[in-house]
């Protein structure tokens, strides 16, 4: 019974990275555990976009073509739970799950994602992923032309600005209180024809989702087909601080260009550790994890 618990490579999360890593690691007949407790940040989102082969398609439809296939190789296993906690061993890593069940692996790649941090406003997390975005690779092509707000303030607004406009030529920022541009980002954003409203969003109006218009604290309601919000996140897992992997200043768990975290025989891949959230980055990424993890293996065997 205990070398059902025994793997060589533990992958926590699974969803697009963390199959995406499943599957280098099983084409190389690594014995692998994926554990996943189901509930994927874009699990909201109607359709992903910008990943040749399945543009357009919904995303839990390739997640789950995805798990069909990694599930193909005979040597990687995957349950249904919530990675609790882990703990450095002898010879790798030993993670608990919320149902209690514990698990040994010589490497670990954690997969877990982030969770967004919905702001107070009534209808935001209705429409987040749906017409309330994040990215105009993932979505601009989808609202391109119509009316289209940006909420957010300073660098990230106008960071935003400046890849939105290319889309449409309908575009607003709103900094949910008082506008903090430098003088250059300010001229640009006049030569651009963007305004800027110094106000704060207290409702979105909306139909199953889709923005109708937003409610503004001392401008009233604003006609509006899309927004596109730069939140604030957390990391979803607190496993890979509890074992000391560092992170960046924006809240990523740091990575070298081979996905290797600080701490030795731990990966990182998709969206808790790169800024591109897409799942075509989330494969790359999964794809590069799984592949380096195998190397290690081999030449600690060979």
């Amino acid at each position: 019974m205990a070398h059902q618990h025994e793997f060589e490579v533990i992958i926590i999360g699974g969803s697009y990275s963390g199959l995406s890593a499943a599957m280098a690691l099983g084409r190389s007949l690594r014995k692998v555990l994926i554990i996943d407790g189901g509930e994927p940040c874009n699990r909201q989102t109607p359709h992903s976009h910008n990943f040749i082969t399945h543009d357009g398609t919904p995303p839990a439809v390739i997640a789950r073509l995805g798990k069909e296939q990694v599930l193909k190789y005979k040597t990687v296993t995957f349950i249904t739970d919530v990675a609790v906690s882990g703990e450095k061993t002898n010879v790798g890593f030993s993670i608990t799950t919320q149902s209690g069940k514990q698990f040994t692996s010589q490497k670990l790649i954690f997969a877990t994602g982030i969770k967004d941090i919905m702001p107070g406003i009534e209808g935001f997390t209705e429409c987040w992923g749906i017409s309330v975005i994040h990215c105009p690779y993932c979505h601009g092509y989808e609202v391109r032309g119509k009316t289209t707000a940006i909420l957010a303030n300073g660098e990230r607004a106008y960071h935003l600005a400046t890849l939105v406009s290319n889309l449409t030529n309908k575009l607003t920022i709103i900094t949910n209180g008082k506008a903090d541009f430098t003088a250059e980002q300010t001229a640009k954003l006049a030569k651009n024809n963007i305004p800027v409203i110094e106000d704060d969003v207290t409702a979105i109006k909306h139909s199953q989702g889709y923005v109708n218009a937003l409610q503004l604290k001392s401008s009233g309601l604003l006609p509006f087909d899309a927004v596109y919000a730069a939140l604030p996140f957390v990391q979803h897992s607190d496993i890979p601080t509890g074992l000391g992997c560092e992170f960046t200043e924006m809240g990523h768990i740091k990575t070298d260009g081979f996905q290797k975290t600080s701490v030795e025989g731990i990966f990182a891949c998709g969206d808790n550790a790169v800024m591109m959230r897409s799942v075509a980055s989330a494969v790359s990424s999964g794809n590069i994890a799984g592949a380096v993890a195998n190397i290690e293996l081999c030449h600690h065997s060979f």
